[in-house]
């Protein structure tokens, strides 16, 4: 048994999703709790430009969040987080990065989506753009921690990312990004992740189908049916010698 991925069919498929003349629907989370910290900036000014793009943004505030203990999932901040994630068609994360790693603040946020809908994730097609913020020379260590959590969370992860380097000279008195190489990347990946977004919306349950989860919803209905059957023909046999 093998998937029918013929051209055609694959077509079929693709255009079985009618254009949406919606906004992209973006989330955005970062890794810190200070209300000035320059990944909260980063974060105020990848929303400016989102809305520039036409896009719905949510900015997610994880002050409050509580520390993830697999238990307090009627915390307020815990609902909104999961509403918000589910609401989102495409996602920027940004962290600083702290002993060469994503910050404890951003890691719990993702701790606290949901992982218990059977093998399917609560960000499944969703896509992704990473950044990062770094005090000192440039590093890319936290965007590709960001891109292993975005890969075990399916998503669609674009290939642009920014990272900027001694963030403290990058941002001018009122919290902005100054004209930079660092500002024009921000720019190009927030620009790929729409239009990424806009193309993939309406596709991401076809593309994210897989072999193997559609053969174990296929044996387990055909263990069903053998069950009914057997049980059916239990009952009809009780009739007869009676």
């Amino acid at each position: 048994m093998l998937p029918r991925h013929t051209r055609s069919e694959i077509q079929r498929r693709l255009q079985k999703s009618s254009p949406s003349s919606e906004p992209a629907k973006i989330l955005i989370l970062y890794g810190s709790l200070r209300p000035n910290s320059f990944s909260r900036l980063l974060a105020n000014q990848v929303a400016e430009i989102l809305q520039y793009f036409d896009a719905e943004v949510r900015l997610f505030d994880p002050a409050d969040l509580p520390l993830y203990d697999g238990v307090n999932f009627e915390h307020p901040k815990v609902h909104q987080l999961r509403e918000w994630s589910a609401w989102s068609q495409g996602q920027v994360w940004i962290s600083p990065e702290i002993h060469g790693n994503i910050s404890a603040v951003f890691k719990n946020q993702i701790d606290w989506l949901p992982l218990d809908q059977s093998a399917t994730r609560a960000t499944q097609g969703k896509t992704l753009a990473v950044m990062q913020i770094s005090g000192g020379s440039q590093s890319f260590n936290t965007v590709n921690s960001l891109r292993v959590l975005g890969r075990w969370m399916r998503m669609f992860t674009i290939p642009n990312q920014s990272s900027i380097a001694k963030a403290w000279q990058e941002f001018d008195e009122l919290g902005r990004l100054k004209d930079s190489s660092f500002r024009d990347r921000v720019i190009d990946v927030l620009e790929e992740l729409v239009k990424t977004t806009i193309l993939l919306r309406g596709q991401s349950d076809y593309l994210t189908e897989r072999f193997s989860e559609a053969k174990g919803e296929q044996l387990v209905a055909a263990e069903g049916t053998v069950k009914n059957t057997v049980v059916s023909c239990g009952l009809a046999g009780s009739h007869k010698v009676a």
